[in-house]
């Protein structure tokens, strides 16, 4: 067996097999945390030049192997063997050394530094001096990018970048690493169907190039549209692996959740009360501008529209993180200045932000501290002294009621799988108690199984006359969940639409405008 601390990778090994048909083979893994066995003797097996998809619910352990893989994590048991050699690898520059990348769905950048700084980090080519060759380092990175076929300028800098555009970033430095192995983690989650489009080429080509990739998503047309074979895990266990084409979505989705789902969108008609909030002529100078709606009690009301459209920065001028330039805003008929998060909470509204890293989880603080971090004062405090044993019990039950996977509420919210991070998340909400909740892609990074809880529970929410703003990229999820739509487009309400007479087209028309 070879141990890779600081390994070389071996120069005569080609993209196609020599001796081995398998360029990855994970053989009885197991890896345990206190409380929870994480993956109980799993295997995976990849092929040199095919795509294989790793699919399972939050919590069956995708993350956990994709770390063992990467090098963070090493395994209590079992076997790793790379182009046929079993091997221990003892960190993540080890396994990039060996010829294994991840893209993880976390991006990973320095936001401070340009994109080639952010490609070619602590392997920038030198000059005769031993310095940083600035130039050789971006001629590299244009190549690189005029073969990706990606226009970004390699002076740029992340910060002032998308986030699709960053996910790219993050493609082409796993791409330089010249990987036998490429590990791709939700790299979809964040992107427009163009930017899927453009990257599915990308995995093809790299796929013909003899790679062998690993490919985890949620997305069941995903699967059928890029992937060769796929295997599934659920509970931490190995369930199997099948072609691609051999089965039906639905046979996909008994695999990993135990059971049928029978409604992915179970949107009920419920009586709708007053209007809850009045939005009129809402400007964010350079942002969006003129943006007006209403919305009732008991309404889900959809925000769709391109990456850029808007969606996300009317939310948080709603909830007072960026305080509107122009317009208005009534809650129960009282017009309000909205100039703080806190200030909107006290008013009974309640937002999750699409990006759970940047603008939601604590990830350094527990699971019930990241709950009742927005209720504690107002709903769990009297008189200074903290309900310590209620609020316990409420923070149990919720997270009960929405399936969060973890051995205890103290488990460290970083430990959890993104999909589980996202229930947290919901669950910090709904402590508040909200009569107006805003949900900024609620359902990104979520496995098929929690979608159609998290679905369950938004129409329970309607039915208890909570009001509804849901902003989602998936134009099934906006046309299956919504009562009506908004939809944007370049900082523009293009239209406001019935949701039982819209379909696709008809939104993608007023997105694009």
């Amino acid at each position: 067996m070879t141990t890779l601390s600081t390994p070389v990778r071996p120069r005569d090994v080609s993209r196609s097999p020599l001796g081995w048909d398998y360029v990855l083979e994970v053989e009885k893994v197991r890896k345990a945390f206190p409380g929870v066995v994480a993956l109980d003797d799993v295997s995976l097996k990849i092929k040199p030049g095919s795509v294989h998809a790793l699919m399972g619910e939050n919590g069956a352990g995708k993350s956990t192997l994709m770390k063992i893989i990467s090098g963070l994590y090493q395994p209590d048991s079992g076997n790793i063997r790379l182009r046929g050699e079993t091997i221990t690898l003892t960190s993540p520059l080890a396994a990039q050394q060996a010829g294994i990348a991840m893209i993880h769905q976390e991006l990973l950048l320095m936001n401070s530094m340009t994109v080639a700084e952010n490609i070619w980090i602590r392997r920038e080519p030198r000059n005769r001096f031993g310095l940083i060759d600035h130039d050789a380092m971006y001629d590299q990175t244009e190549a690189l990018l005029h073969r990706l076929k990606l226009n970004l300028d390699p002076d740029a800098l992340v910060s002032e970048l998308s986030m699709a555009n960053r996910q790219m970033v993050e493609i082409a430095k796993a791409v330089s690493l010249e990987a036998d192995v490429l590990i791709m983690d939700e790299s979809t989650s964040s992107i427009t169907e163009t930017e899927v489009a453009h990257l599915f080429d990308i995995i093809r080509d790299l796929r013909d190039s003899g790679i062998g990739i690993v490919y985890i998503t949620h997305k069941m047309n995903e699967l059928y549209e890029i992937a060769d074979e796929f295997t599934v895990f659920r509970d931490g266990k190995y369930v199997g692996t099948h072609d691609a084409s051999s089965v039906t979505r639905e046979e996909i989705i008994k695999m990993m959740v135990g059971r049928e789902i029978t409604q992915m969108f179970p949107k009920e008609v419920v009586p709708m009360g007053d209007v809850a909030l009045k939005v009129e002529g809402l400007t964010l100078e350079g942002i969006f501008q003129d943006v007006s709606f209403d919305l009732r009690a008991g309404e889900i009301l959809g925000f769709a529209g391109l990456v850029g459209s808007g969606r996300s920065n009317v939310a948080e001028t709603l909830f007072g993180v960026t305080p509107a330039t122009g317009g208005t805003i009534t809650l129960d008929g009282k017009t309000l200045v909205m100039s703080s998060a806190y200030k909107a909470i006290r008013h009974g509204m309640a937002m999750l932000t699409e990006d759970r890293k940047e603008t939601g989880c604590f990830l350094a603080l527990d699971i019930q501290e990241n709950m009742q971090i927005a209720a504690i004062h107002e709903n769990y405090c009297r008189n200074g002294i903290v309900d310590e044993a209620r609020l316990e019990v409420d923070c149990h039950d919720i997270c009960q009621k929405l399936r969060v996977k973890t051995p205890n509420m103290h488990e460290c919210i970083e430990n959890l799988s993104g999909g589980n991070q996202q229930k947290v998340l919901i669950c910090r909400w709904l402590l508040t108690r909200p009569r107006i909740l805003i949900l900024d892609e609620p359902t990104r990074g979520i496995d098929v199984g929690a979608k159609a809880e998290i679905h369950r529970l938004i129409v329970e929410l309607a039915r208890q006359g909570v009001a509804i703003i849901l902003i989602s990229s998936e134009l099934p999820e906006v046309l299956g969940m919504s009562d009506r739509i908004v939809v944007m487009h370049e900082g523009r309400v293009t239209g406001i639409v019935d949701a039982v007479t819209a379909d696709q087209t008809s939104i993608m028309s007023l997105a694009a405008h």
